[in-house]
């Protein structure tokens, strides 16, 4: 069974969030943690407190959700971090993607949350519909590439230079899929959807299929 911590100011939704996760046979619960100090301590102590996936809220005392984020990253560059959170602002969305987390969802359905989870360790990119809603929405401001909250020139550029087929790549990266589906539906092998997405963050300079998924996103196409 796989592994979900949790990092939430709230001990009542750290609670409700373990006893769904259990009870429904989804995940254990190693630990949880009320703010991102004690977050990071846990996931750092050990290989066996570093969870599968790893459930964040954005707005904790001390050290914030996006920060926790960066710095577990940093210390495990393959950590599963899924946002959980009340705020569906588009500025903390392209932050969080930008890191490279694996999904954002807005706390209104807690019946999403074990798909979600089971969707992120599959290696999928789960976005909540109020989140994409956000994402695909005009920006409000040229002139903002660096925090993903549109598509600037020169990067539409190089979205322009991609192929027919990494373009159909791109978008099924964008709707969540992994490598393994995406080789599927395109009648491809896994290596070669591998190696495109690998050109695709090239020619684009992105670090992870995240970023590629919301500057799809952000394109429009």
């Amino acid at each position: 069974m796989m592994k979900v911590a949790i990092a939430d100011d709230d001990p009542i939704v750290c609670s409700s969030l373990r006893t769904i996760l259990c009870a429904t046979g989804t995940a254990d619960v190693p630990w949880t943690a009320t703010d991102g100090d004690e977050a990071y301590a846990h996931y750092t102590s050990g290989p066996a407190q570093r969870p599968d996936v790893m459930l964040i809220d954005i707005q904790m005392p001390g050290t914030d959700g996006i920060e926790t984020a960066r710095r577990i990253l940093d210390f495990d560059k393959a950590a599963r971090i899924l946002f959980l959170t009340t705020f569906a602002d588009r500025h903390y969305i392209s932050q969080a993607m930008a890191l490279g987390a694996r999904g954002y969802l807005v706390k209104q359905d807690v019946a999403s949350v074990c798909p979600a989870v089971q969707a992120v360790m599959a290696g999928q990119i789960v976005l909540g519909a109020d989140v994409l809603d956000k994402l695909t929405s005009p920006a409000p401001a040229r002139g903002e590439a660096a925090n993903g909250r549109h598509v600037d020139a020169g990067l539409a550029r190089a979205l322009d230079s991609l192929s027919d087929r990494e373009c159909d790549i791109a978008a099924l990266v964008a709707q969540g899929l992994d490598n393994r589906q995406i080789a599927a539906r395109l009648f491809l092998s896994e290596g070669t959807v591998r190696n495109r997405i690998s050109d695709i963050l090239d020619k684009l300079a992105l670090g992870n299929r995240t970023q590629l998924a919301i500057v799809w996103l952000n394109s429009g196409r």
